[in-house]
């Protein structure tokens, strides 16, 4: 029983390679490597009739085991090392996928990370903004957290002190990034994040991916990264590998950020007049009309389902939260 990798003859394909796995009858799939080293390998499975009658090996391993588990096909190679990987049986963007994975990429693409619930600088139940135009908002889910959706000046996510909007967090995936920073759109973000008291730019992905690029130069994209982590060096860029960290971090930060800016109150109204960028902070983003809406019907107050709020509404709103 061994494990088969062998050239892929037909020229046109992308996958150059050929696996067999001895199990039920044989499965062959193009693959395009010998081995997850780094990353997974896309596997695209193939009838057993593409298999070569003469078939140029390039590699012939004996398994010492070969299951089928799930959704999955676990392989142990009979060597010292690179011996365990599986193949995974799951779905791409609505579509049938293979993927080889070794422990190594497995542990890379889903670190084993055990996140903490406990509450961020201390506060019982922060209050983050998320922007209205953010399509798929973090939950934060665990986390002493209430959510609020309003539309923010700058920023995906950010938190108010004294009516004041003290700091904001700008999410973005690595394909955002590259295509912000390419496009020009980065450094007019960043100089509107500069212009708060506290802000920060997280990337849910790591900073290696960056030199994995094909569709532009990665020392392209490094230097402009450094250009303008140089130019605002007040919005630090932080790599958080994957979507749930990324939440984690915004979270800590938006806490550390808020605990900060109520400091800085206590310590303004002791000392003097009010801090610096304290100050100069915007003021916090009204409610929606959706908000409104949902109180007043809480407050048993006549309200219509859409249209114009009337302006006794806002004003008891106004007056309820002192505003």
């Amino acid at each position: 029983m061994d494990l088969l990798i062998a050239r892929n003859p037909d020229p046109d394909s992308r996958l150059p390679y050929l696996l067999r796995i001895p199990l039920s009858g044989g499965l062959v799939f193009r693959t395009s490597g010998t081995w997850p080293r780094e990353n997974a390998l896309y596997c695209y499975p193939v009838s057993t009739d593409e298999w070569p009658a003469h078939p140029e090996l390039v590699e012939r391993t004996p398994l010492r085991s070969c299951t089928r588990r799930g959704a999955a096909i676990d392989l142990v190679l009979d060597r010292g090392r690179e011996n365990r990987s599986q193949l995974v049986f799951t779905t791409a963007r609505g579509r049938d996928a293979v993927f080889w994975q070794s422990a190594r990429t497995r542990k890379q693409a889903r670190p084993s990370v055990r996140l903490p619930t406990a509450r961020a600088a201390g506060i019982a139940e922060l209050e983050i903004v998320v922007d209205t135009r953010e399509q798929y908002p973090y939950r934060f889910t665990g986390q002493q957290v209430t959510v609020v959706r309003r539309a923010l000046p700058v920023g995906d996510y950010g938190v108010t002190s004294a009516g004041r909007l003290v700091a904001a967090v700008e999410r973005k995936s690595l394909a955002d990034l590259v295509g912000s920073l390419t496009g020009g759109k980065l450094r007019y973000l960043l100089a509107d994040l500069a212009a708060l008291p506290r802000a920060a730019l997280v990337v849910e992905d790591r900073y290696s991916q960056i030199f994995k690029l094909d569709r532009v130069r990665p020392a392209v994209v490094a230097d402009g990264l450094a250009e303008v982590q140089v130019r605002w060096p007040g919005v630090p860029i932080v790599y958080a590998e994957t979507r749930p960290l990324a939440a984690e971090w915004t979270y800590r930060y938006l806490a550390a950020a808020h605990a900060w800016a109520d400091t800085e109150d206590a310590a303004a109204a002791r000392i003097g007049p009010a801090i610096g960028d304290l100050a100069q902070a915007p003021a916090a983003p009204g409610p929606s009309s959706a908000e409104i809406r949902a109180w007043a019907r809480d407050q048993g107050l006549p309200v219509s389902d859409r249209g114009r709020l009337r302006p006794e509404i806002i004003v008891a709103w106004q007056t309820a939260h002192g505003s």
